[in-house]
């Protein structure tokens, strides 16, 4: 037998070395040179370090061998640790920012213009793969996610390839052990990775339902000698459906989820010679509009993905079925908001489990965290005697859900849509999430609803910590801006989305808040404005009101209150803005407990 390789330097050090290799069969990933076929998982419980070790051995349980995450953090050397603690590997990803607001990213970077953020973007990398490089976990690098698909032009696509080489080339330089993987959307990054990216050993493919099964062929129709992994994988994504109803995709059923991944694996990709393996997506819980479609839980509950990746894995059943709602029908028509109309919901348990039922609903229109919010119906009646759901308070349609729990934690979901009528909701200019108060933009273990991107004036003397631990209010962290400079002046705003000034529409509907309060101090007498509410109406998306105070901070922690009643808080896009100025030193001001109440 003829062999042909590709292989990384050999390393008699204690770390895992991934070697790629070719042979008269096709392509084989090893580790530390044993033979390894990627089962693996995209991971969504990054920030939950306590409960790191219990997520892999649920992994475990499933056949997962391992894990892709997008980029690094804090939290990254537990995550390794505990990965290795399991015998899971780890694709460690290194994000490159979006050229447009694209797929899951309202983000918008400029690669012909901004040297500035590429650098920030290359050192970065540096600094992980230096990090890293040295920990057994580590399989490959991903670098990148989708930036072809979510770039405009050529040109731009040019220039970030260029720089795409330069990272992979510098990492290759640093890291003779692991091979690189860069990752884009179905084949969209095929021409430009082989004419101006060489440095890439693995390609990353994120490719969902059956056209998984036609990557090997679009490689060899362009005589791509080169292996690839499917780095996001599972049942048809709503981008590539046609049906509709009510002008709203129609959802795979659950059977339709369960037999992609357990039957697809088998069918598209585990027989492909140069396929390496597969990343699911996605092992991570949510309540959001993509969870019941592609997570493996929903509110902490099963779904038939779950048991698909371990059919697909290890062969073995579930063991336990979730819940099949055989039917789910809701009349044809226009209701309007507030009134209560019936339900026809069918559901069979195969192990005849008590079952709980709940309805919840979806809207396909505004910005996109109200695009992704699934909210709860009110609901009355029961399986035997049937169900009546009320119509929310919103216009044009929406998507239905039903949900059916079992005693096991599994979890079954059924959608369909109907058409509603509301003439406030079809009033409304700026269609955002409506929020549930309190509403906080700034609070220990929560995630942050604004982003700190929106930096002002002398920003290259301003330090922002966004998890300072040196000095708080409550709990465990508060905002710590350092000003280094004697003079000038400085600005901060949190937004959503970030990024953003104004082009893309984003922020919260807060209106039922009757006060905007923050606590603040510094560690000398300095003066500043803070408030909300930054972005003016010449925008095509501004907030709808800005308030802030002049306050004199001192060395003590002091509660500020604006009275927000008057206000009109329906689409509050800057959730906390600051300006101050030098004062002759270097400072820090701290903040902490922002809130709408």
């Amino acid at each position: 037998m003829r062999y042909f390789f590709f292989t990384l330097i050999i390393s008699c050090i204690g770390f895992s070395q991934t070697t790629v290799q070719k042979d008269s069969l096709g392509w084989n990933l090893l580790v530390d040179g044993q033979s390894f076929e990627v089962k693996g998982a995209t991971f969504g419980y990054d920030k939950d370090i306590e409960n790191y070790d219990t997520y892999f051995k649920d992994l475990k349980f499933l056949g997962v061998n391992t894990i892709r995450t997008w980029a690094t953090g804090d939290n990254t050397p537990e995550l390794l640790d505990a990965a290795q603690t399991n015998d899971i590997k780890v694709m460690v990803g290194i994000w490159m920012r979006h050229g447009r607001p694209g797929m899951e990213d309202d983000d918008s970077f400029n690669y012909l213009e901004d040297t500035e953020g590429m650098e920030a973007m290359y050192n970065t990398a540096v600094e992980t793969v230096e990090n890293y490089k040295d920990h057994p976990a580590v399989l490959t690098w991903g670098v990148g996610n989708e930036v072809y698909l979510n770039t405009a032009t050529d040109e731009e696509k040019l220039a970030y390839s260029k720089f795409l080489e330069r990272i992979c080339s510098t990492i290759k330089s640093m890291d003779a052990n692991h091979p690189i993987t860069s990752v884009e959307a179905w084949t969209f990054g095929l021409e430009w990775w082989e004419k101006h990216v060489p440095s890439i050993d693995i390609y990353g493919l994120n490719s969902y339902g059956a056209g998984a099964n036609y990557l090997q062929g679009e490689l060899e129709k362009r005589n791509i000698d080169k292996p690839y992994i499917i780095t996001e994988f599972g049942v048809t994504g709503e981008w590539d459906i046609k049906n509709k109803k009510n002008g709203i995709t129609v959802e795979p059923t659950d059977k339709e989820k369960y037999n992609a991944i357990a039957n697809g694996y088998k069918d598209w990709i585990a027989n492909k010679s140069k396929c390496l393996g597969v990343y699911m997506f996605h092992y991570s819980s949510g309540n959001n509009f993509i969870a019941p479609w592609l997570f493996t839980h929903v509110n902490n509950l099963k779904r038939p993905q779950y048991w698909a990746i371990r059919k697909a894995y290890t062969g073995n059943k579930p063991v336990n079925n979730s819940p099949d709602i055989e039917t789910f029908v809701l009349p044809k028509s226009t209701f309007k908001s507030g009134s209560w109309i019936p339900v026809t919901l069918n559901v069979n348990d195969i192990e005849n489990d008590n079952v709980e039922v709940s309805f919840s609903y979806n809207q396909r229109t505004g910005s996109r965290k109200r695009r992704d919010q699934i909210l709860t119906l009110n609901h009355s009646g029961n399986l035997n005697e049937g169900f009546e759901i009320e119509v929310p308070k919103e216009d044009g349609a929406i998507k239905v859900y039903a949900n059916v729990k079992d005693a096991f934690g599994n979890l079954g979901i059924a959608s369909t849509s109907i058409m509603v009528s509301d003439k406030d909701a079809r009033s409304k200019k700026f269609k955002v999430p409506k929020v549930e108060l309190p509403f906080y933009v700034y609070k220990d273990d929560r995630d942050l609803p604004f982003a700190p991107t929106g930096y002002m004036g002398n920003y290259k003397d301003m330090v922002v910590d966004m998890n300072s631990k040196d000095d708080v209010y409550s709990g465990e962290t508060s905002i710590k801006i350092s000003y280094n400079a004697e003079g000038g002046w400085y600005g901060l705003a949190l937004v959503d989305p970030a990024n953003d000034w104004g082009e893309i529409l984003g922020g919260y509907d807060i209106s039922d808040a009757k006060t905007f309060s923050f606590w603040a101090k510094s560690n000398f007498d300095v003066h500043a404005t803070i408030g909300f509410g930054l972005i003016d109406a010449d925008k095509p998306f501004p907030d709808t009101a800005k308030k802030s105070v002049k306050i004199k901070l001192t060395d003590e922690w002091k509660k500020f209150v604006i009275k927000t009643k008057k206000l009109d808080l329906s689409c509050i896009r800057s959730g906390l803005v600051l300006f101050s100025n030098g004062n002759g030193y270097p400072y820090k001001i701290y903040i902490d407990d922002v809130v709408f109440e």
